[in-house]
């Protein structure tokens, strides 16, 4: 039986977007390519509220991590680390031999803006990253007000990581000034894994061009150069492209960016009431996210024998906390193009397998 994902990646997919999987291939270098490339870049861009090129990765979000620390730092960079996928970016740049430095705080805490401005004041860093949503947490770091810090401090270059909230959470990248803004299509825009997706800033281009070369690989100079052409590089994940294509013309076209937005923050109302009734939830308050919550097991169920149930019996499946969190904390995640009903029905099905 299938099973339905309510999983924070990879999350459940339309059978209409598998379907474009299944098109003829087409040959990278050709005109038809060009017009996919384009069409696709031109909704990225509203989407993100960017006229910022934004590049196409044939690799996971953790590339596109890299190629942001690789290219894009001259001096040091300060990760902020308030999760797991924080903590992923600093060791990205540790094993890279990027200089750097990790600000930690309780991951069930999110970063605040005077914790950043108090950091680059002490003008160290030339680059900051920062998870805005993250996902072994539930927390929503405060982006827009973290923006406005960044803007005293206009030599650090702010790259975000928006994998689980990109597709399900406003983000607006030149307002913010976000100089690279990156995730992967197996979250909230509810695709197959494959591909990921990252605005990039002139400033960090420019930046690219003084930074001795780090990688071939995830080089954004070089890559930018087969943008300008419509074109990537390398053989990209053609078949991702088509369905990236088609689910972008629904999100802009067909149920609009604000309803989407909207539609999500409805998912997460019902969740995160129905966790304060029966369990609690990780993240302070007031920092929840609109994609996913992580739930605090405070009636110390075994998260693993829950989701063999709801796998056996209803053919849902959820996830448990991620690393050090894995039994403490449980997430359901409400994103892509899941609704009300769905999340109902598995919140039902998890009371019958719990007696609640």
């Amino acid at each position: 039986m299938q099973e339905r994902l309510f999983t924070p990646g990879p999350t459940e997919v339309r059978a209409e977007l598998l379907n474009e999987l299944a098109r003829p291939q087409l040959h990278h270098r050709t005109e038809e390519f060009v017009q996919l490339y384009d069409s696709i870049q031109a909704y990225l861009k509203q989407l993100l509220f960017t006229e910022n090129p934004v590049l196409l990765f044939t690799s996971s979000s953790t590339g596109a991590m890299e190629a942001a620390v690789t290219n894009g730092v001259k001096k040091r960079c300060l990760n902020l680390v308030n999760g797991a996928f924080g903590e992923r970016w600093h060791e990205i740049a540790v094993m890279n031999g990027v200089p750097c430095d990790k600000l930690e705080i309780e991951w069930d805490k999110a970063i605040k803006p005077e914790l950043v401005d108090e950091a680059l004041a002490s003008g160290k860093y030339d680059a900051l990253t920062l998870v805005f949503n993250d996902t072994s947490t539930g927390v929503l770091n405060p982006l827009a007000e973290i923006s406005e810090v960044m803007k005293k401090y206009d030599e650090v270059l702010f790259f975000v990581d928006a994998v689980s909230a990109m597709g399900g959470v406003e983000i607006r990248v030149d307002e913010w000034g976000i100089d690279m803004c990156l995730a992967g299509l197996q979250k909230a825009f509810g695709l197959p894994a494959g591909l990921a997706v990252a605005s990039v800033s002139e400033r960090l281009l420019a930046r690219a061009r003084e930074v001795e070369p780090r990688s071939y690989y995830f080089n954004l100079p070089l890559m930018y150069k087969y943008h300008q052409q419509s074109q990537t590089p390398v053989t990209p994940a053609i078949p991702q492209m088509f369905a990236l294509k088609k689910q972008l013309e629904d999100i802009v076209e067909g149920e609009g960016i604000e309803k989407r937005f909207k539609r999500h923050q409805e998912m997460a109302a019902v969740v995160q009431e129905w966790a304060l009734k029966h369990f609690d939830i990780y993240p302070e308050e007031g920092y929840w996210s609109p994609t996913i919550t992580c739930i605090l097991n405070t009636r110390d169920i075994s998260v693993g024998d829950l989701n063999r149930e709801l796998v056996n019996k209803y053919a849902c499946r959820i996830a448990s906390g991620y690393g050090k969190l894995k039994e403490k904390c449980f997430r359901i995640a409400h994103m892509g193009d899941l609704n009300l009903i769905d999340i109902k029905g598995l919140l039902a099905a998890i009371e019958d397998i719990l007696g609640l």
